[in-house]
């Protein structure tokens, strides 16, 4: 699929877009970016025919990750997060794309993190789900871990504006599909 394929069947996903200081464009990969320059991870996770999404704060819905710890691995930041954000053990995974990010911030994120240009890597994979979310205190609070159908997964991500993420997952849908 061209890159201009991919624009038209995932608009909200691959065109350019600015969250706060930092400007984002996803990119499909084959295996991760460098790692010195990951600075976040994110997993969609499934289980059998079934996809993981987490709840936080009773709010919005999200997708399992976030941010390297100094001397990390991005593979240890994927399985940390995965217990704390999702209590789920990361049985397979494959390596699906990254968001490009620019910041326009005169300062990291974290003081250890790449800047100003870094990758927020994305996989997806099969887990299982092996108890609570841990939720340590200096984090956002998972209230909810469901198992739902790609089709519910989507409706629920459209819900509340995150068509990015809607669209991630219906790639991954087809990623895992194919085998991409």
């Amino acid at each position: 699929m061209s890159a201009s394929d991919l624009a038209s069947l995932y608009p909200h996903l691959f065109n350019v877009f600015t969250r706060g200081t930092v400007e984002m464009q996803f990119h499909l990969l084959q295996a991760p970016p460098p790692d010195a320059m990951i600075s976040n991870v994110n997993l969609v996770p499934f289980v059998g025919d079934k996809w993981v999404i987490i709840q936080v704060d009773n709010t919005f819905w999200e997708l399992p990750g976030g941010t390297r710890e100094p001397y990390e691995p991005h593979t240890e930041t994927l399985r940390r997060e995965l217990l704390e954000e999702a209590g789920a053990r990361l049985k397979d995974y494959r390596s699906l794309g990254a968001w490009l990010c620019h910041s326009s911030s005169p300062v990291p994120y974290r003081p250890h993190l790449p800047h100003p240009d870094f990758y927020r890597f994305v996989s997806y994979g099969e887990v299982e789900l092996v108890g609570k979310p841990l939720n340590p205190s200096d984090a956002e609070q998972v209230t909810c871990v469901e198992l739902v159908t790609l089709d519910e997964a989507v409706r629920r991500f459209h819900s509340i504006d995150r068509d990015d993420f809607a669209e991630l997952y219906t790639l991954a849908a087809w990623a895992r599909e194919n085998h991409h």
